[in-house]
């Protein structure tokens, strides 16, 4: 043993080792995710109101969870969110977003600090029981994925104004004529209420991608 440690070729093959470990950690750049301001995104999905808007946070809101209780940007103030918008009617991509989004607690379940907000785009249909039923569905854990509901005008406001995910009214997500919003962006929102990612919810890789960006996130604690 002590006369392969004396050997040169060991010596050799350690230096060979520990340069390749530098030379990889001076040559990976370090991870950083954008902060998204409003002018950078497509004009299509942003509020003239918000166009010019700097230092993007979103703002308070006030709606209902499936649960029945009141929610406020407060009741997830500090924590990551992971923010889509459905309806639980939808027979096309909802289905497979929901699906989707059902992997992220499991990939993400030894972290704190973290949250996931399905918004329904037709409140009046999809009442707190209704969502309840769903979530029951899905799988959903209570603590870790709120379904939110409450008046449409709110939740549009949130849509256009905050996390600028939705098409308006009269287009739509998939380019149709109709009365309320449909996307499949999945929206990444910072401790401090920063935009820092959208992603394709029909998209397992861009999932991926979601799941990896939002544990860096809740490690960094950026």
């Amino acid at each position: 043993m002590k006369s392969s440690i004396r050997s040169p070729w060991f010596w050799l093959a350690a230096v060979f080792a520990i340069s390749v470990l530098i030379g990889v950690g001076i040559l990976a750049p370090n991870k950083a995710l954008p902060i998204y301001q409003p002018s950078q995104l497509n004009p299509a999905l942003v509020d003239p109101v918000a166009w010019e808007e700097e230092n993007h946070r979103i703002s308070d809101f006030e709606l209902v969870n499936h649960l029945g209780d009141s929610v406020r940007l407060n009741d997830v103030k500090g924590e990551v969110l992971i923010v889509d918008f459905f309806f639980s009617r939808c027979a096309t991509i909802c289905p497979i977003m929901t699906t989707n989004l059902t992997r992220i607690p499991r990939e993400l379940d030894s972290y704190e600090g973290w949250k996931i907000l399905s918004h329904s785009v037709t409140p009046v249909a999809d009442t707190p029981e209704v969502l309840r039923a769903y979530a029951e569905k899905m799988g959903a854990e209570d603590r870790r994925w709120w379904f939110i509901t409450g008046s449409k005008k709110e939740i549009y406001r949130l849509a256009r104004r905050s996390y600028f995910a939705c098409y308006d009214e009269a287009q739509g997500g998939d380019g149709g004529l109709q009365d309320f919003v449909h996307t499949e962006n999945v929206v990444l929102v910072d401790r401090l209420g920063r935009l820092r990612g959208f992603y394709d919810g029909t998209s397992e890789s861009a999932m991926n991608q979601l799941v990896e960006d939002a544990r860096w996130l809740i490690e960094k604690k950026d």
